[in-house]
């Protein structure tokens, strides 16, 4: 049986508290490399099914330009600096989207909530990735897909030396760890691993398409009552 841990909230209110300082000037820091990823998020959302979709880690809406029609879409964030803008996005496009502010390590959802989740450079910025994922693999139906778009640790020796050496300085400046280990870190928490696609920078940059098991082992909704609440109610 598998072992599910609780988030160190210590660890989960640093990662709140930067990015709740870049909020204001997330978009612009992100304006030049979010060119290369438009591709990318346009092919993973065309393999997205439905009709009950999560987004994990939506940060400032930057997906929703490219969400196919039809879908219902739940989004957590764990920043509500981010939801505030994700919010303003939503209504400027004219989306139809719940926002919520929640923690992917403790998801306040039944078991078996959605057919798929997405998440797109977030697993590289949650505390214990293992234990978010594990929590997608709850709240998604079994046989239902989880999809990802990573930046990871190079598998080159040198370069992924560097990135480790690197990558103190680069968590407490932008909020994110570059040496991330995801796609090991997918097998490790249960999730059936289908397809891991090279998108650029030698293989640094993935799209991961997994699987929740037939019979997923899971713990049940945690049933925490401010893992995800509605963004209106922080504000």
């Amino acid at each position: 049986m598998m072992a599910f841990t609780k988030p160190d909230e210590a660890a989960t209110a640093r990662t709140r508290a930067r990015y709740q300082r870049l909020s204001p000037m997330y978009d612009r820091m992100e304006g030049v490399a979010e060119r290369r990823y438009v591709p990318w998020r346009t092919y993973l959302w065309s393999q997205v099914r439905g009709p009950m979709v999560f987004e994990v880690g939506v940060g400032t809406g930057k997906n929703m330009l490219y969400y196919p029609p039809g879908l219902q879409i739940t989004a957590v964030d764990l920043t509500p600096g981010m939801l505030e803008r994700a919010q303003k996005r939503a209504v400027d496009l004219k989306l139809n989207v719940d926002l919520l502010l929640g923690d992917v390590q403790a998801l306040a959802f039944p078991d078996a909530s959605f057919d798929s989740a997405v998440a797109t450079f977030v697993f590289c910025s949650v505390p214990d990735p293992v234990l978010g994922l594990q929590e997608l693999a709850r709240v998604v139906k079994p046989c239902g897909q989880v999809l990802l778009l990573e930046h990871m640790r190079s598998a080159n020796r040198l370069l992924g030396a560097i990135m480790d050496f690197l990558n103190p300085v680069v968590v407490r400046v932008m909020g994110a760890n570059i040496n991330r280990r995801t796609v090991e870190n997918v097998e490790k928490s249960g999730l059936v691993l289908e397809r891991v696609e090279d998108l650029g920078m030698g293989g640094i940059f993935k799209l991961i398409t997994a699987r929740v098991a037939d019979n997923p082992v899971h713990s049940g909704s945690r049933g925490l009552s401010s893992a995800a609440i509605p963004l209106w109610e922080t504000t």
